[in-house]
């Protein structure tokens, strides 16, 4: 990718916080609900189900059914991403049960009173292996860091530099194919903002705007290839397993507004809400 020097980015339709927040309490909401009910059994299909549930009870529309960008092969034709193990993105839910060890994530998002938020997680099924918490916690410590650069003025350049040079101080290299997004009226919007970059280059943000922070690490690689056998879930290359971690954000002058902060997470960081 190339990276150019600043410029702005001023999205001609910016929500107040009043608006933006009931899409991403919803989505927070959801997410707690799967991460309290999801466990060893559950088959990927029925936490689809479960999730489209609580969209039809809300009255709020899914971001992902009808999704087909150039990178999908085919309308995406569910309403969460279950992405297991090796499975590192964009997992398509399929007939598989989930056993005891396994590493699931979950991405999330949806269309509320017409504004939109999109949030992921990680979590361990049964039995925890202590690699896989490490994992997690370093990819949710990648966020933040991320995060932290998040006000106005800054450029998407901040963000990437932060998560990138966060990563490779865990040890770990970071794939800047996928990253956060702007949302707004719609899942994705200008700017993309990279898991790499220079500070002081790409979009400038601007107060009032809403983005994701979204990186995602496997211990062993950074390489993804596309799974033949439903044309959309990203799996490392090595079958290493994998984290992703994402928040909807509020732009501000000074600390972001944490849109989808959950009130079971563990992360301390989840009081800038």
């Amino acid at each position: 990718m190339i990276l150019r020097r600043r410029r702005r980015s001023a999205p001609a339709d910016l929500p107040t916080l009043e608006q933006a927040r009931p899409a991403g309490e919803f989505v927070a909401s959801v997410l707690s609900h799967l991460r309290s009910v999801v466990d060893i059994g559950w088959n990927l299909l029925e936490i689809d189900a479960e999730a489209h549930r609580l969209i039809r009870e809300a009255g709020a529309t899914s971001c992902y059914i009808d999704y087909h960008p150039a990178f999908g092969a085919s309308p995406f034709g569910y309403v969460i991403c279950t992405s297991v193990n090796e499975g590192i993105l964009h997992g398509r839910p399929h007939d598989r049960v989930l056993a005891d060890g396994d590493l699931l994530s979950l991405d999330f998002a949806v269309e509320v009173e017409g504004w939109v938020a999109d949030s992921c997680l990680t979590i361990p099924v049964g039995t925890p292996r202590g690699e896989d918490l490490q994992l997690i916690r370093d990819t949710e410590q990648v966020m933040w860091a991320g995060i932290d650069q998040v006000r106005a003025g800054n450029t998407v350049g901040h963000i990437g530099h932060a998560v990138q040079s966060e990563a490779r101080r865990l040890g770990y290299s970071i794939n800047d194919r996928f990253g956060g997004h702007g949302v707004g009226r719609t899942m994705h919007e200008a700017p993309f903002v990279p898991n790499q970059g220079t500070p002081g280059h790409g979009a400038e943000l601007v107060a009032g705007q809403l983005l994701t922070v979204e990186p995602f690490l496997s211990a062993t690689t950074s390489e993804l290839v596309v799974d033949e056998h439903d044309g959309w879930t990203q799996l490392s290359v090595d079958g290493s397993r994998g984290a992703h971690a994402e928040h909807t954000l509020q732009v501000t002058d000074g600390d972001p507004i944490i849109l989808t902060a959950r009130s079971d997470d563990p992360s301390p960081r989840s009081s800038l809400a």
